[in-house]
């Protein structure tokens, strides 16, 4: 069964796509597990406090690398292989192509030495499908201002967020067969559908009724 994974910048509203490709999927009656990077185990998620507390400023690129792949390494070992082994469908907010957009292309770490980093990580577990969610970073960061605080990576600024979308981009562009741009600047409807066209090319039936149970579902806690 698939391993799905989400990707763009802060505020692009892949989280709430990853909630309603749950739904949908679920409703459309294949066992799915939904995930979220770093974390999804108590290992990980402990490292995810440590990376994304802005008291942690002093972080070196290197470190946050291998915090990274770490927390990753536990969720493959723990989680993702043997639920992909169970036949289960794997939906994952984030995985090693935000390592490549942000320690690579926004952080400047050698390309080549993140991209064994992460495959030491991923241990042979690669997505089949990966949807990455574009949208203008001054828009993602309007989104965001409805949150109470930020992160540390949040904290680094437009710039930053700049060089983080342009990786996504570059990996977009690299890899066609296994990852898909989605426009994310419209209604969370209309990406969504955007969506299920994906995951129906990628052979995932998702009926008419399930995506509606899936959005009826979102009412009032979704961006707009």
């Amino acid at each position: 069964m698939p391993f799905i994974t989400l990707e763009g910048v802060d505020g692009c509203g892949k989280t709430t796509q990853a909630a309603l490709i749950a739904d949908a999927l679920e409703a459309a009656g294949y066992d799915v597990l939904r995930l979220r990077e770093p974390g999804g185990v108590a290992i990980s998620e402990k490292i995810r406090a440590i990376l994304l507390d802005p008291a942690n400023g002093e972080m070196g690129d290197v470190c946050e690398l291998l915090l990274y792949e770490a927390a990753r390494a536990q969720l493959v070992h723990q989680v993702i292989k043997p639920a992909l082994a169970e036949g289960k469908t794997v939906i994952c907010d984030r995985f090693y192509d935000s390592t490549t957009a942000y320690q690579a292309f926004a952080d400047g770490l050698d390309r080549d030495l993140v991209s064994q980093a992460n495959k030491l990580a991923v241990d042979g577990c690669y997505p089949d499908l990966t949807l990455v969610f574009d949208l203008p970073v001054e828009a993602a960061q309007r989104r965001r201002s409805s949150r109470d605080t930020e992160d540390r990576l949040e904290l680094k600024g437009l710039e930053f967020q700049q060089r983080v979308a342009e990786g996504f981009r570059a990996v977009a562009a690299s890899e066609v067969g296994r990852v898909r741009l989605i426009d994310a600047a419209g209604p969370v409807d209309g990406v969504f559908r955007g969506v299920v066209g994906e995951l129906a090319a990628a052979g995932l039936d998702v009926p008419e009724a399930a995506v509606a149970a899936a959005l009826a579902a979102c009412q009032g806690s979704c961006w707009s």
